[in-house]
């Protein structure tokens, strides 16, 4: 009798130890899901500015360059395209690594 009841209470004792295993792991889950999406909005929010920034820029380019002729406009604007495609490859990038890291 002893004995079944010194079993009985070690498994409830391993059973404990699990589920507080488990509530940690998932503790640990929950604050990466949180940390990624923190992470996520501080791209988004880059991405916002570097937008807004481009867009400033090209309205100034407009302004200066009406006086020359449209062909120009339209180079720097190809130009200014490029230049944010790589900043948004580079972000991308980033984004990447820190993920798989």
């Amino acid at each position: 009798m002893n004995k079944k009841k010194k079993n009985n209470k070690k498994k409830k004792k391993n059973k404990m130890m699990m589920m507080m295993m488990m509530i940690v792991l998932v503790m640990m889950m929950v604050e990466m899901m949180i940390m990624m999406m923190m992470m996520m909005m501080m791209m988004m929010m880059m991405m916002m500015m570097m937008m807004m920034m481009m867009m400033m820029m090209m309205m100034m380019m407009m302004m200066t360059m009406m006086t020359m002729m449209t062909m120009m406009t339209i180079m720097m604007m190809m130009m200014m395209m490029m230049m944010m495609m790589m900043m948004m490859m580079m972000m991308m990038m980033m984004m990447m690594m820190i993920t798989y890291t």
